[in-house]
């Protein structure tokens, strides 16, 4: 079979033309040939079968910078990436659900919230320089409605940037909103600690960034807001949940099916942010989930000096040992120093209990 016209090759491929110039423009589908008179483009046979990959993935709703890097996998790496992404898709679907659930329980009246009065919270923080730091840029904060840490880059401006992000989202603390606006509320702050944090920047060309990952409660709804690559865990009923995703250029890799999870701790560019506070335009992207909070419940959030260190197995074991939150940071922080504790360690638990 000879070469294919954009018309012909679009139906065999159950494209249209306007795809297929698309897909060129982008280079992730050139056509073998171009008429030099017509300007007609031509399609090898062969090609339909990576056409008809494209096609699928964008059905399922791939982005086409993802579509790109899949195409370019064998396909065992290439299965593993689908795979990869249709799990983020599918756990970002539930959480919308979830979250669509609770607003339709608060706007009906038909909610189960508890009020502000039925639980409690008891809190611990440690902020540490690590074995092999001479200045810490790590943060922590905890109180009876707000718990961050955020984690500013190595050098100058690190350590205001981490204080300034968290410092704006105290101020968000005597805001007494509806659950349903707790989202809303974080994500205005997260923006206005980005504009803070660039507006740290000096004649140093280092810009500082942070990470930033906090929870904001009310009543009995906490919401979450992350950026970076410091961590947010819950234990509930025995079992360690991580309720964030790193933002680095490995996690990528992972999502990707790029990179096996299990190298990822060992990989030499594990900590370069491809998200964080300060950086970049106007705006940051940040995740955002509300979550409802039981009695029992214990949080941990933690810059990646403890996380970096320590595998969810023992993080697990440590929040889980007697005592309260004293006794857990307590536990967290010997190990980080235990295994070195190369960078900053700072980390928050809280407890949430019956008021």
């Amino acid at each position: 079979m000879g070469l294919l016209t954009i018309g012909g090759f679009a139906r065999a491929a159950r494209l249209t033309p306007k795809a297929l110039r698309l897909y060129d423009k982008l280079g992730l589908l050139r056509p073998a040939a171009v008429d030099p008179e017509s300007g007609y483009r031509l399609y090898e046979p062969a090609q339909l079968e990576r056409a008809r990959l494209i096609a699928s993935l964008r059905r399922i709703g791939m982005p086409l910078a993802e579509i790109g890097a899949v195409c370019g996998l064998r396909p065992e790496a290439a299965a593993e990436a689908v795979d990869a992404y249709w799990q983020r898709i599918a756990a970002d679907t539930a959480e919308r659900g979830r979250l669509a659930t609770l607003l339709v329980g608060d706007l009906s009246g038909k909610g189960s919230v508890m009020d502000h009065h039925t639980l409690a919270v008891r809190h611990a923080t440690r902020c540490e320089i690590g074995a092999a730091r001479d200045s810490n840029e790590d943060a922590a904060y905890a109180d009876e409605r707000l718990w961050a840490v955020a984690d500013g880059m190595r050098g100058p401006g690190g350590a205001a940037a981490s204080t300034a992000a968290i410092d704006v989202l105290r101020a968000l603390e005597p805001a007494d909103v509806p659950a349903a606006e707790l989202l809303a509320l974080l994500a205005g702050g997260v923006d206005e600690a980005h504009r803070a944090v660039r507006g740290l920047a000096v004649e140093d060309p280092h810009q500082p960034v942070t990470t930033l990952t906090a929870l904001l409660r009310s009543g009995s709804r906490v919401a979450l807001v992350h950026v970076g690559d410091s961590r947010a865990y819950l234990l509930r009923d025995g079992e360690l949940h991580g309720l964030t995703r790193d933002h680095t250029y490995v996690q990528s890799l992972v999502d990707a099916g790029r990179l096996a999870p299990e190298a990822a701790a060992a990989h030499p560019q594990r900590a370069v942010l491809v998200r964080a506070i300060g950086a970049g335009g106007e705006h940051v992207e940040a995740d955002l989930a509300l979550r409802d909070a039981r009695p029992g419940d214990r949080y941990l959030l933690c810059s990646d000096g403890l996380s970096a260190m320590i595998d969810p197995a023992a993080v697990r074991e440590a929040l889980g040992g007697v005592g309260g939150p004293d006794e857990a940071v307590d536990r967290l922080v010997a190990l980080a120093y235990a295994a070195g504790a190369p960078d900053n360690v700072a980390c928050v638990v809280a407890d949430v209990v019956a008021g």
